[in-house]
Formats: C-alpha cells, sequence, structure tokens
C-alpha cells in the first residue's frame, strides 16, 4: 500500500492506499482539529482531484466546516486565501511534482502556512484515535464558491515590485505550467506585467505533458520553446505551482536553485534582513547574504521548518532551493508567482540579459539524486556515511549534512515520497558528480 502520512500531510497512490474512507476520516479529523470552522479548499489540475475532492467535502462538511470552494488553484493561492478570509486554515489537494497517479492533502495553519509539527501532531493524533467530533444534522457544514480566487494573490504580489518599469520592458516569457494549477494565475499575472506570454500546458486537467517535477532532463521542450520565441526568460512550474525553475534566453536550464538565489539578489539590496534556507540549499544564496552585510541562517528540511525560522529570526525572505522562494508578505507558502515577478523585476532594473545577470552570482554545481527505499534505511545509511568521511564537519538531525571548506554532501530521507535523497555540491559539476555518487554507493551498501 502506497500511502504516506506525516505531520505535512498524505499522499497517496490512488487505488493504491488513498482510497475514499481514508480520505473522509483525514478530513474528518481536519474539521475537528478546526472546530467546524472555515475552510478553504483548493486542489491541483490532477484528474483524480474531483474524486479526492468530494470525499474530503463529506469529511469537512460532516465537522461543521464552512468550505470556501477556490476550484483549481496554486498551492500559494491556498495560503493566501487562508489568510484572506481569516479561516481557520486551509486545505490543498495534491501530490505536488510526483507522478500523474498519486495525490494528497496539504493543510494549512491559520496563518497561511503548512503545518508546523505541532499541529501536524495534534492532527495525527486525531487521525490514530479516530478521535473525529461531527456535526448534528442542523448543524452540517455549507459550501461557498470563491467568485475569483486569484485575486487576493494578485494584489499581494504585484505591490512587490515596480510593475511600470517591468511593462516598459515588454518583455517575452514563455511559462511551462505542464497542465497543473499554474495556469489558473500564471499567464494572468505576466500579462498584467506587460508580458507577451506564451503559454505550454494552458489546460489545468493534470494531463501532464512531462514528468511533473521541473528538473533539467524534463524540461528540454521549454528550452527548446525560449529559443523559437526569442524570449527573455522561460519559467516551469511544478504541478501545484509552488516551485519554480528558470530558462535563461538562450534556452539553457539554469535550474531550480538558483530561483532562490535571483530573487534574494534582487530583494535585498532594497530590503537588507535575514535570510533563512534549509539545509539542502546551494551556498549561492549564503554568499550573496554575505554581499549585502545580512544574517544568514539554515534550518531542517521542510518547508515548514523554515518558515519556523523565518518567524523566529524576523527574516525578510527564506525559501527552499527546489525553486521554492518563501516571501512574508504575501503568505508563508512557496511561491512560484512572487518568484516570477522578483526575476522580472530584476530583469527590468538590470536592463541586461537574464544570463548577464546569472554570471554575477556566485558559483558552484549542484548535483541531485535519490535512492527507492524506505525511511527506516536512514540511519544506517547515514552511520555509514559519516564512517566514510571522517575529514568532514558531520550535522545530524536531519539525515546528515558533511561539510568541507568547498563542498557539501547530504543524504535524508524524504517526508513525502519512500525514498532517500543524495545532494552534494562543489565548485565545479564534475566533483559535485563525483561527490554525489560516492554518497549513493554508500547508501545502497548501508
Amino acid at each position: 500500500m502506497q500511502r504516506i502520512l506525516s505531520i505535512s500531510g498524505l499522499r497517496g497512490v490512488i487505488g493504491d492506499g488513498l482510497d475514499p474512507t481514508y480520505l473522509v476520516e483525514f478530513a474528518s479529523g481536519l474539521a475537528t482539529l478546526f472546530e467546524g470552522g472555515v475552510v478553504v479548499l483548493a486542489r491541483d489540475g490532477r484528474s483524480t482531484g474531483p474524486f479526492v475532492k468530494n470525499a474530503v467535502l463529506a469529511g469537512l462538511l460532516a465537522g461543521g466546516c464552512r468550505v470556501l470552494d477556490a476550484g483549481i488553484a496554486s498551492t500559494p493561492t491556498c495560503g493566501v486565501l487562508v489568510r484572506e478570509y481569516q479561516a481557520a486554515g486551509g486545505l490543498q489537494i495534491t501530490a505536488s511534482h510526483n507522478p500523474v497517479e498519486w495525490n494528497g492533502l496539504k493543510p494549512f495553519s491559520p496563518q497561511g502556512s503548512v503545518f508546523n509539527a505541532q499541529l501536524g501532531e495534534k492532527l495525527l493524533q486525531i487521525l490514530n484515535n479516530r478521535a473525529y467530533k461531527y456535526a448534528t444534522w442542523d448543524k452540517l457544514g455549507t459550501v461557498e464558491l470563491l467568485d475569483d480566487p486569484s485575486l487576493p494573490h494578485l494584489n499581494r504580489v504585484l505591490p512587490l515590485v515596480d510593475v511600470l518599469a517591468i511593462r516598459r520592458q515588454k518583455l517575452k516569457v514563455v511559462l511551462d505550467c505542464n497542465r497543473g494549477s499554474g495556469a489558473i494565475f500564471g499567464p494572468r499575472l505576466l500579462r498584467e506585467l506587460g508580458c507577451e506570454v506564451h503559454v505550454m500546458g494552458s489546460e489545468a486537467d493534470g494531463n501532464f505533458e512531462h514528468p511533473p517535477e521541473p528538473t533539467e532532463q524534463n524540461l528540454g521542450t521549454l528550452c527548446d520553446a525560449v529559443r523559437k520565441h526569442g524570449a527573455d526568460v522561460g519559467f516551469a512550474q511544478d504541478p501545484d505551482a509552488d516551485r519554480l525553475a528558470i530558462v535563461d534566453e538562450a534556452g539553457r536550464y539554469i535550474g531550480e536553485e538558483l530561483t532562490l538565489a535571483l530573487c534574494v539578489d534582487r530583494i535585498l539590496p532594497q530590503r537588507p534582513g535575514p535570510v533563512v534556507v534549509n539545509g539542502s540549499t546551494s551556498r549561492t544564496t549564503a554568499d550573496l547574504a554575505a554581499r549585502y552585510g545580512c544574517a544568514f541562517h539554515r534550518s531542517y528540511v521542510g518547508e515548514a521548518n523554515v518558515v519556523a525560522k523565518m518567524n523566529e529570526v524576523g527574516a525578510v525572505i527564506g525559501g527552499e532551493g527546489n525553486g521554492g522562494l518563501i516571501e512574508p508578505r504575501v503568505g508563508f507558502v512557496r511561491d512560484s508567482f512572487a518568484s516570477m515577478a522578483y526575476v522580472l523585476d530584476g530583469l527590468a532594473a538590470r536592463d541586461e540579459k537574464l544570463s548577464q545577470w546569472v554570471a554575477t552570482l556566485p558559483h558552484y554545481s549542484i548535483v541531485k539524486d535519490k535512492v527507492t527505499c524506505p525511511a527506516t534505511k536512514v540511519p544506517a545509511a547515514c552511520a555509514a556515511l559519516k564512517a566514510s568521511f571522517p575529514d568532514a564537519t558531520a550535522q545530524e538531525g536531519d539525515g546528515l549534512r558533511l561539510d568541507w571548506p568547498d563542498r557539501w554532501l547530504q543524504i535524508r530521507g524524504s517526508n513525502t515520497e519512500p525514498i532517500i535523497r543524495v545532494i552534494a555540491e562543489a565548485p565545479d559539476e564534475a566533483k559535485a558528480r563525483k561527490l554525489c555518487d560516492a554518497g549513493l554507493a554508500i547508501v545502497r551498501q548501508a
């Protein structure tokens, strides 16, 4: 049975672990936690979304919740709407970058952020004890359709940037929505910014045109389209549009890691302050924080951990190296739309090509790989890796991170997939690949 339940939410394979009974129970648990309050509900474009949504509605309504239905909308939009309507919480139906047969549930706190450990544990306790509180027949919940779910999000993103300056540039953009929920808001935002937009995968129906994770090997068609249209930039979103990968004007994939770095490079000169990233994020962002004299902090991997650290240190910006910018002025959720706006703002202000801007950033090569195996194997893999590299500085607690003066290696179990991730960074790709391969070999033998 392929079902993963954690403090972050639920993911599973439809027909093999993610069944209607369990979906109703999860939603009932959430309704109990939210005490029958207002809940924002949204889903990504996956074809299984209507099935999951109807099961979830049964649980929420049975718990007496007033459901604000945003329809197909991105994960960051769901977070914005929770704050906009001062809801008790939210629920996004999504499996993010997982393959098409997967779906899942991502709950949101009243802050409009993903669940932290405390909230997640409360929900797990309700689910494990089946301690659901149901409303009586005359106090069942209701459903209200939201007229324009993207508008509050648009109204939070546009003030971040110089809209008139971007419009004057008349930038050409290719946006690869890959038939995900980004197709609902992405083209609208770019057109509001005066861009000439060529959209790939504009139907938000979940019939992905390429594997959904926005990695280099999956974005060849976007690179080709940027060259074909003579675009200034290419953007690629994952299915729930919280992550963004970028292609430069030459059709060169510059990756997810530089999404956060470019935004940080745009933000800190104007609004200096603390920066927070997770332990799997490139050193590029740390170097940029040092360039602008700003405090830099690392959290454990996981959006909730980044947000908790951001709140603790009063960060002006944060995020993860998987293309996930977190902009507190919009919401405490990874947000591909804010990322696009900041990159376009930087292009307008610098009046140079994206490749030229990227060339000014500190340069490292990062290699990411993974091994399919249960999370129970992580402790043995960490111990074997630590023993194999006694010359490295070891940081434990979130898998294992090994640091040297010019490179680092990390392994950790995923909270959303049955895999161990292996990530290495070094001054050039050959060294990073060699280090990552060495880590992979040790993990497989552990």
